[in-house]
């Protein structure tokens, strides 16, 4: 009896889970700020979805991006494959996964020269 009642609390609140959250909205191209470690040099950049923008001896490739409604509190998703050119022509794989705008932490992007953050997941016209 316990057992079917916790069933259907668990239930309902996936239910109201789904009616309480929208559905994030897909973007178009992503803003990143890469520190690079050596010179403390800050770089903004843009890169659209299904792009790659090489940043000193980092390869960046973006994959999809998402931004939560505006009715909801900020963050931005970014799926994202940074590859590091080891030698002339000869990369390796250092990140890949989603990232997240409010807690870089989260998903860490570990380098020995350069930090890389999700500033904004851009939609529409909001393109730079």
């Amino acid at each position: 009896m316990g057992t079917s009642i916790r069933l259907i609390f668990l239930l309902i609140s996936f239910l109201i889970n789904d009616c309480l959250f929208a559905a994030p909205v897909a973007g178009q191209s992503v803003d990143l700020q890469i520190l690079d470690k050596i010179s403390a040099r800050i770089s903004n950049i843009n890169i659209m979805i299904n792009e790659k923008v090489k940043y000193g001896s980092i390869e960046i490739e973006i994959f999809d991006c998402k931004k939560r409604p505006p009715e909801e509190v900020p963050e931005d998703f970014v799926l994202m494959r940074i590859m590091d050119e080891v030698s002339p022509n000869n990369f390796e794989r250092v990140f890949q996964g989603w990232m997240l705008s409010s807690s870089p932490s989260v998903t860490p992007f570990e380098h020995p020269l350069y930090d890389v953050w999700v500033k904004d997941c851009n939609i529409d016209n909001d393109s730079k």
